[in-house]
């Protein structure tokens, strides 16, 4: 209910922006968070490469960073195992989907799986060899956006939800918010 509820609210947002209700091109990352003690063992790991003990976000957002498609798994899940299963639930929900950007840690098989299972485009956006310290990358910066959106809602700065499909919907409820904001202001703005 959270969900479809969130999902309306997505489209009113898109047609208000004078886009489409349904997106035709998106981005994928992941956050890794820590846990509150209250995460069961079996819903948490140890992300190496970040060294967070706790969950990880696996999220696509539209290309206005509205989000399209969540899942929390363990911090120990890698990037691609988990974009596989996302990507599948996202392009089943979203039929017109056709490209989604990704980092460079999507690279591999998954670019040949999306196109060839799902006719999903995966296009890595890499960081060049010759960069030094932050440098904002193309398309990359929105769903980045996102995740501050969300460390901004106080309940999602760490995870503190027994199962992973309650991680997932405070993650809807927050993006509503944020989305109900922007209707409010943009109404507002008109009149």
């Amino acid at each position: 209910m959270v969900r479809e509820f969130h999902d309306r609210l997505r489209g009113r947002v898109r047609e208000e922006s004078g886009r489409d209700t349904e997106p035709t091109a998106g981005v994928i990352d992941s956050q890794s968070v820590k846990a509150d003690a209250v995460v069961g063992a079996d819903s948490r790991g140890f992300d190496g490469g970040k060294l967070v003990n706790g969950r990880k976000r696996h999220v696509v957002v539209d290309t206005l960073g509205l989000l399209l498609g969540v899942m929390v798994t363990a911090a120990d899940i890698g990037d691609r195992a988990a974009a596989k299963v996302l990507l599948e639930r996202v392009t089943d929900a979203h039929h017109r989907l056709e490209l989604v950007w990704a980092d460079g840690g999507y690279t591999g098989s998954l670019v040949k799986h999306c196109l060839s299972a799902l006719a999903l485009v995966l296009a890595i956006v890499k960081r060049s060899d010759d960069m030094r310290g932050f440098v904002v990358l193309p398309k990359r910066w929105i769903v980045e956006r996102l995740f501050a959106h969300l460390m901004r809602s106080r309940r999602l700065v760490r995870d503190f939800e027994r199962s992973t499909s309650s991680a997932e919907a405070m993650i809807y409820w927050s993006m509503t918010m944020i989305m109900t904001r922007r209707l409010a202001r943009s109404r507002s703005a008109r009149g």
